[in-house]
């Protein structure tokens, strides 16, 4: 599928970004923005990563039979190695110079992309902070969340509690039953909003790698389909993982990089520096 003149240059533009949108980023713990991509461009870019997830998952037990977590979405990674139009989206100048701006920092490089499809039927995603699983010495890290359809509550939104990148409690629990029934509970005694409202396609999210969030049930007949890319700070370095998650990152995600190093690999490319 041919990219149009105009999507290349919407992905190698910058993004006319809310004067005030970086301070609610740093208040909250996450920023949701509209119009960042053309609904054509969505439209563009969803067949070929529905295409993708489909080739390349490998979980195909029935929704009975998966544990709480592998109800919650197909999960397939680092898309941009098998599709030169999905590397165009996940490595563009667009989406990363929006995460650098949020961040406060002079450049971004890839983590790694996640495409998450939640199936019809598919259950909740559990209260969570994503970096639990990542070895970093920093929490200059975020997330990019990009609906690839309009995504009302019946298909499970992406949820925040506002303000949870700065509570302590939880950061020690993997996503799964535990977290969900220990962070409901602690993150409404200590009065965190929750923010859940639909998406339009176009518009996305970013969100802090400390920042709590979930996700509801998809009760429709038709899959939620997402795409992420996860950021970090350009000069950042790896810490020692302190969980065998964070081991296991290392290892797949950051190859050859050690602690102390920041993690310049083939895999980690710098996607956007701030001119000088």
């Amino acid at each position: 599928m041919a990219m149009t003149t105009t999507d290349d240059e919407e992905l190698g533009s910058g993004y006319r970004l809310d004067p005030a949108a970086p301070g609610r980023f740093e208040r909250d713990g996450f920023v949701r923005l509209s119009g960042v991509l053309r609904p054509a461009t969505i439209a563009r870019f969803e067949p070929v990563i529905t295409g993708k997830v489909i080739e390349l998952n490998q979980l195909h037990l029935p929704l009975s039979e998966r544990s709480t977590y592998d109800r919650a979405f197909l999960q397939v990674t680092n898309l941009w190695r098998h599709s030169e139009l999905v590397r165009r989206l996940v490595c563009s100048t667009r989406l990363a110079r929006i995460a650098a701006e949020l961040m406060g920092v002079d450049g971004v490089r890839l983590y790694h992309d996640q495409a998450l499809y939640k199936e019809p039927g598919g259950g909740i995603t559990p209260w969570h902070a994503d970096q639990f699983y990542w070895p970093f010495a920093s929490d200059r890290t975020c997330t990019v969340w990009v609906p690839l359809q309009d995504t009302p509550v019946d298909l499970g939104p992406l949820q925040f509690a506002v303000g949870s990148h700065r509570f302590g409690f939880g950061r020690d629990l993997p996503i799964g039953d535990e977290s969900e029934a220990a962070l409901q509970h602690a993150l409404a005694a200590q009065g965190f909003p929750v923010a859940g409202d639909p998406y339009r396609a176009g518009e996305v999210s970013y969100h802090q790698g400390w920042t709590f969030h979930r996700a509801g049930p998809n009760r429709s007949d038709v899959p939620r389909r997402v795409m992420t890319v996860i950021y970090l700070d350009a000069d950042l370095t790896v810490a020692e993982p302190t969980n065998e998650h964070q081991r296991g990152d290392l290892a797949g995600w950051l190859p050859g990089a050690r602690p102390g190093q920041v993690p310049d690999t083939p895999l980690n490319p710098v996607l956007y520096r701030r001119p000088r």
